[in-house]
């Protein structure tokens, strides 16, 4: 599948149990953050595991135009020679991140406190999606930035030749701005200061920290303050990178769904930060196991066992967790069609600007496909119809979004008539294996001949 080219129509037909493992792809946040990390240390970072997902190979492609050596070495084995923090070259290129917003800003704080100018892109998804959030606190170190009305790409980051220490709190959770200010905080002098009200994940904190720089996290009155010592030398790492639980919520709710499935997904990434989905799922009355239990690279992992749970419950979900699960609603909004009762989402007004408008994609869908679903600025309600009553017979749009593709041919699964994507080809973005590792589970999932 590609996120670039043509589109691809797919459609998902109801279908037998699921079962067998689900060996999902490496995390995207972590393998990112990964290669940036390398490509700022001196010398060389190996990863294992990498997503080779289009998101994440913009990212390589974006590092190699800022200096680095990134390598390919096959079967998920990269390494990365870096060029230490502040060593940056200005790139001769438009960097091109695709459809990735992590990507675009995590690169955007990286560069921001360098004396270098870089223009980015991306594909008409991202160049939608506002930059201010991220160019705003960049521009408190004496970055400067130029774009498209309302703070869009294409934009032009002009590095701060002299960069000062920031103090910053952040308006909304977000783990981008929060990654992107501590990114730009690596070359100034002194220290910077991130402050969060809400925690989000902390996968930057943590690999800052593996990586050598002198970072503390403590939670205050003020929130969880987030303190770097600017200009460290980071020292190179070799990094396993755990499988990714956004992407494991897409089997892992599938098997909720369909009558008589049983799915292992092998080696999970269970960060607190981000596994907000799975404590929502067990709350509505989920079979889901965690085994194994272990802790690798400073990640806690587990395999995570999902099993077909027929009597799932409607369930406020509290807004505090929403940024730990804040990528997995869309999926969670398909479970919830099979509950009974209704789950209330609230506080989740950032689904609003993530690859597409979330809650309006999966609301139009769902409504579609026979399901209530109500909504506001920052909450939505779908109202379950319980298991087996979903009508489905619908088409729906992925509005360029990979995972509003995933959940609704995770959805015709289990819906009473087939339900059609109009473009799955961003899924690529994300979860390349996708198609394939869902049919080997057992799905009817087809290409529709255009």
């Amino acid at each position: 599948m590609s996120g670039h080219g043509s589109p691809i129509p797919m459609t998902s037909r109801p279908c037998g149990p699921l079962r067998g493992e689900a060996p999902v792809p490496g995390d995207k946040s972590i393998s990112h953050r990964s290669l940036i990390f390398g490509a700022l240390c001196v010398g060389e970072t190996r990863i294992t595991g990498l997503l080779e997902g289009e998101d994440v190979l913009d990212t390589a492609k974006a590092m190699r135009a800022f200096g680095a050596t990134v390598t390919d070495h096959g079967g998920g084995e990269w390494s990365v020679q870096g060029v230490g923090v502040g060593g940056f070259a200005e790139p001769e290129g438009v960097i091109d991140c695709g459809n990735s917003g992590t990507g675009v800003r995590l690169i955007m704080g990286a560069m921001a406190t360098s004396p270098i100018t870089a223009t980015f892109t991306g594909d008409a998804s991202l160049n939608g999606r506002p930059m201010g959030r991220v160019t705003d606190p960049l521009s408190l170190f004496g970055t400067q930035a130029v774009g498209r009305a309302g703070g869009r790409l294409p934009m032009t980051i002009v590095g701060a030749a002299e960069p000062v220490p920031v103090r910053y709190e952040v308006p909304v959770p977000s783990a981008q701005v929060k990654s992107a200010v501590l990114l730009a905080g690596l070359n100034a002098p002194g220290q910077t200061v991130v402050i969060e009200k809400e925690a989000t994940r902390d996968h930057t904190e943590r690999m800052l920290q593996g990586f050598g720089a002198n970072l503390t996290v403590e939670d205050t009155d003020e929130g969880r303050v987030i303190t770097l010592d600017g200009q460290p030398e980071l020292t190179p790492q070799t990094i396993v990178v755990p499988r990714d639980p956004s992407s494991a919520a897409f089997p892992v709710c599938a098997a909720l769904i369909v009558p008589g499935s049983n799915v292992l997904v092998p080696n999970i990434g269970l960060n607190p930060t981000r596994a907000g989905l799975f404590t929502t799922l067990k709350e509505m009355g989920a079979d889901l196991e965690f085994e194994n239990m272990r802790e690798e690279g400073g990640e806690p992992v587990a395999d995570l066992r999902a099993c077909f749970s027929p009597d799932l419950k409607g369930i406020t979900v509290p807004p505090e967790r929403a940024a730990s699960m804040i990528d997995e609603y869309p999926v969670l909004s398909v479970v919830a069609a099979f509950a009974d009762g209704v789950t209330d989402m609230p506080g989740v007004k950032e689904l609003r600007v993530k690859e597409s408008d979330r809650i309006d994609a999966m609301a139009k869908g769902l409504r579609a496909a026979g399901v209530q679903v109500d909504e506001g600025q920052d909450w939505w309600k779908v109202t379950g119809l319980g298991h087996g009553n979903v009508p489905g017979g619908t088409t729906v749009a992925s509005v360029l979004d990979h995972r509003i593709a995933m959940s609704f041919l995770v959805l015709g699964m289990a819906t009473q008539k087939p339900v059609t994507v109009d473009d799955a080809s961003p899924i690529a973005t994300s979860f390349p294996v996708f198609e394939s590792l869902m049919a080997r589970l057992g799905s009817q999932i087809v290409r529709v001949n255009s």
